[in-house]
């Protein structure tokens, strides 16, 4: 049995399973913390999105991290891949995926992984969302994947779903807790091994708010490494990439 995890808070509805670990963390919780939900109301991703996902189908949790390590993202995703199967993939920073329409398809969205915290005082909280039995037609249009043949509608993020019973959540919650405490008293090396084997965009064209190139990989601080086409490469620290479809303009999704 994982030591995360205990103690436990579990709601059966909340906004944010983020906001309530974070209420406790600043409430001197323990670390290990776990807090759940069936439903969120304003869960929230990266670059302020929402998570949406019907009630008991997917994992919803947030963790109080004390003295986070620095790759705590990176571990976050290869712990959630490690659950999720083989052919779950990292989109970089820590999206993880599933390619709609095979191994050059599109990114479609299993899991989500956000970290926030206060580093002057020693504490993270790390979410996760991840899609266990979703039904993919209860979700809005735009986040239903494409159909075989067909390319995703511009600006269109689709979801994906593990296939899964509802009656799995708590099973594949405590694997993914005994997942997170094996991935986080590992070398970093091993992190960033196992997260370069899972990488989604490697060698493939992308965009970002500020150029395109390909995608190389990570440095040894999960930094992504991008060759730019006048030459020489870029690292990028932070912020959203997206897939280059072949004959679209630079910068399409």
């Amino acid at each position: 049995m994982s030591a995360l995890g205990a103690p436990r808070l579990h709601l059966r509805s909340t906004d944010s399973t983020n906001e309530r670990a974070r209420e406790l963390a600043l409430a001197g919780a323990p670390a290990g913390t776990l807090v759940t939900a069936g439903e969120q109301s304003a869960g929230r991703g990266r670059q302020g999105r929402r998570w949406s996902a019907p009630a008991g189908s997917s994992i919803l949790m947030s963790l109080v991290l004390h003295s986070p390590p620095p790759l705590l993202p990176l571990m976050a995703a290869v712990a959630v891949c490690d659950v999720a199967g083989p052919d779950a993939l990292i989109k970089w920073p820590n999206d993880v995926v599933v390619m709609s329409g095979g191994p050059d398809g599109v990114p479609a969205k299993l899991a989500g992984i956000l970290v926030e915290g206060r580093p002057q005082q020693g504490w993270a909280v790390l979410g996760i969302g991840l899609n266990v039995a979703v039904d993919l037609a209860e979700l809005p249009e735009e986040l239903r994947p494409p159909a075989p043949g067909q390319e995703p509608a511009e600006g269109a993020r689709p979801a994906a779903s593990m296939g899964r019973e509802p009656g799995d959540l708590e099973p594949l919650l405590a694997e993914l807790l005994t997942a997170l405490e094996r991935r986080l008293s590992e070398a970093p090396g091993l992190t960033l091994e196992a997260w370069r084997a899972r990488d989604a965009l490697l060698g493939r064209r992308i965009a970002w708010n500020g150029g395109h190139g390909i995608a190389g990989g990570i440095d040894g601080n999960g930094r992504l490494i991008v060759a730019l086409e006048q030459g020489g490469h870029t690292e990028l620290t932070a912020g959203e990439v997206h897939l280059e479809r072949i004959g679209s303009a630079p910068g399409a999704d």
